[in-house]
């Protein structure tokens, strides 16, 4: 069988094609690995570093204890003789719900139910202790190791040159 014209001009283009893409598969990704088998696994190398992180911050969320002192001895703010109870917290939270349905203008009754809310999350945040519960140092390696290697996995591979 005789080849055309259209056939050797698509056999040019073909080749053309392959040469181009030998070419770029070796210099996109920086090493001698092809595009088609580099891609899933950096999306292996993803997931399993997103694991060893997830793993690790469990394991040192575990090993917290978290208590809180808000509420213990009925005050919550102390300055000389002055103790502000720990009830009085609450009052700019009440009264911003209170000023929502009375007041015409509402805005008003919004800002002071916002800081009344900010009042009594900080309130509890300050008042929040945590403490590391003790624990082998070979769990304390693997933990901080797990979190490390995780970390460094994830943003190595999102941060990678394409």
């Amino acid at each position: 069988m005789a080849k055309t014209t259209g056939d050797k001009e698509l056999e040019k283009i073909y080749q053309e094609l392959k040469s181009a893409t030998k070419d770029n598969s070796y210099s996109s990704h920086g090493s001698s690995y092809g595009s088609d088998s580099s891609e899933g696994g950096d999306l292996l190398k993803f997931f399993i570093g997103l694991l060893l992180l997830g793993g690790g911050l469990f394991m040192i969320f575990n090993n917290l204890t978290v208590t809180s002192t808000w509420g213990g001895g009925g005050y919550f703010f102390h300055i000389g003789s002055f103790n502000l109870p720990n009830g009085m917290v609450m009052l700019p939270m009440i009264a911003g719900i209170a000023m929502l349905f009375l007041m015409d203008r509402k805005i008003f009754g919004w800002i002071v139910l916002a800081i009344g809310i900010l009042i009594v999350l900080l309130s509890v945040l300050l008042t929040t202790r945590i403490y590391w519960r003790s624990t082998s140092a070979y769990v304390f390696v693997i933990m901080f190791g797990m979190t490390a290697a995780g970390a460094g996995m994830v943003l190595r591979e999102l941060f990678r040159k394409r």
